[in-house]
């Protein structure tokens, strides 16, 4: 099982470092954008959305490349270790 342990705990560590990126961005700007409305009293709904959509898009659209590269790696890895996946290696 420790090829099958393995491409696990290398998956888990890609959606890890995949995703942690766009929940920081996230949180930080939720976080500011509450700051801004608790200042004003200004309590509107697509205020605190919109701000969070459009920063994680830019990241997905500037970080994106990265993300697939890692992605198309992790699947060669997959397809080279299916061989000792079936003998139980």
């Amino acid at each position: 099982m420790g090829a099958l342990d393995g491409l696990l705990r290398e998956t888990l560590v890609l959606c890890t470092v995949l995703v942690l990126p766009a929940v920081v961005v996230a949180t930080v700007v939720g976080t500011a954008v509450a700051v801004v409305q608790a200042a004003t009293q200004v309590h509107e709904q697509t205020l605190t959305l919109l701000p969070k959509i459009v920063t994680v898009g830019a990241l997905v659209a500037l970080f994106g490349t990265v993300g697939m590269r890692l992605c198309g790696a992790l699947f060669n890895a997959a397809l080279t270790s299916i061989p000792a996946l079936v003998r139980g290696g």
